[in-house]
């Protein structure tokens, strides 16, 4: 349609929240459909921040707010910082979106030119290629592998950057993978980062409180000091405290550019829901407790669903670290036949044929960056998981 932009051409819509909808159309034709690719805990958001919430609509807290946040959050946000990852903020230095998302999105658009470079290791969360295509830039992929536990080298990294690179986008815990950095693997990137003054730290730490046995969350800014001053770390109270409708991401980072992305937001979607940043501000300085009983339960789902994938004729499914994911590898099913006669050419393939004949919703490796693999969410119950990693091995069984 010749009215629309020429950006659009640039991007696709996220295949993550594609397969969800198939998911739930084909539940409401009737369909018994197990869906396992939203990236959402399946617990309700804690009681004290929804009586957090409560009280800031009776106390009339349903006002605009400053643009990029309210103090109170900010100041809540500060702190975090200096109690989980020993880093020292203003609350001029902080900055407040509607979601991890959008934090992400202003920072791009506040910084990339036609032709900048922005490093991001695959597999990788399917938004970050397209947010910095619809910013004007050009994505760099620097790929992992499952000889790597899906973790970037320093030579992968040093390979991807080249005068042009303004940013690298850094993941740990990993989406889709669940893989996450120890600090003698993070300090390995920062070294290759501080030969390489030009290039900018976007870190996404959204699932920095999901992790699991005895692995330990840093962040680079924490690894590497003398990074902070072009770092900009960036979470959200989506994941570790069931927050994902609630839409609250925020990132710190050096105040020029904090400022730019105040400007963008300023006019884009101006302060995020008043509401939500007070039930933040509960989340961020209340009880922290139940977020080490989630994670019991979500390392029972992981241990199952791993063991379950394991068990599956053609797949080798990785223990991940972190997150709620697994990236589960399936070059012994490529070039088989399934039970109905689909012919299993690649990931893409496979799923589709997985979802049509068993039921059961995953997404596709090549959405991510690499195949032939496919990703799992296990944010859901041990019910459903154990049903459909069941379904899965029934699959893979069947194929010829």
């Amino acid at each position: 349609m010749a009215f629309l932009s020429d950006t659009l051409a640039r991007v696709k819509p996220s295949p993550t929240i594609a397969v969800t909808t198939k998911a739930a159309e084909l539940k409401a034709e009737g369909r018994d459909v197990i869906g396992l690719g939203a990236g959402e805990p399946d617990f309700d958001t804690p009681q004290n921040i929804k009586e957090a919430a409560k009280a800031a609509i009776d106390a009339g807290k349903t006002k605009y707010t400053a643009v990029d946040g309210i103090a109170e959050l900010k100041a809540a946000i500060c702190a975090k910082f200096k109690r989980d990852n020993g880093l020292d903020y203003t609350p001029a230095q902080v900055t407040i979106g509607t979601g991890g998302k959008q934090v992400l999105y202003n920072a791009l658009m506040a910084t990339l030119n036609p032709g900048d470079e922005v490093v991001i290791p695959a597999p990788y969360w399917v938004s970050y290629p397209d947010m910095v295509l619809l910013a004007g830039g050009e994505p760099v992929v620097a790929k992992a592998s499952a000889e790597t536990a899906y973790k970037l080298t320093p030579e992968a990294l040093k390979a991807a950057i080249t005068p042009k690179t303004k940013w690298l986008i850094f993941n740990s815990p990993s989406n889709p993978t669940g893989a996450g950095y120890t600090k003698d693997e993070l300090k390995a990137l920062t070294d290759v980062l501080m030969r390489h003054p030009h290039v900018w730290v976007m870190s996404d730490d959204m699932y920095e409180h999901l992790v699991y046995d005895d692995f330990t969350f840093c962040t680079p800014a924490e690894v590497e000091p003398a990074l902070y001053d072009r770092t900009l770390t960036v979470n959200g109270v989506s994941k570790a405290y069931a927050m994902t409708g609630w839409r609250i991401g925020y990132a710190a980072g050096p105040v020029e550019l904090i400022k730019a992305m105040g400007k963008i937001q300023s006019q884009s979607t101006s302060n995020p829901c008043s509401v939500s940043q007070w039930a933040a501000v509960e989340a961020l300085t209340g009880p922290q407790d139940y977020i080490a009983e989630n994670n019991k339960v979500f390392q029972r789902r992981r241990d199952l669903v791993v063991e379950m994938l394991n068990a599956a004729e053609g797949i080798e499914c990785p223990v991940p670290e972190g997150a709620f994911y697994v990236y589960p590898s399936i070059k012994g099913c490529i070039g088989k036949t399934s039970e109905a006669g689909t012919m299993i050419a690649d990931d893409e393939a496979f799923a589709t044929a997985l979802l049509e004949e068993k039921g059961v919703a995953v997404v596709f490796g090549a959405a991510f960056g690499v195949s032939p693999c496919f990703r799992v969410s296990y944010a859901t119950s041990d019910e459903a998981l154990r049903e459909a990693c069941g379904r899965i091995q029934a699959f893979c069984a069947a194929l010829r």
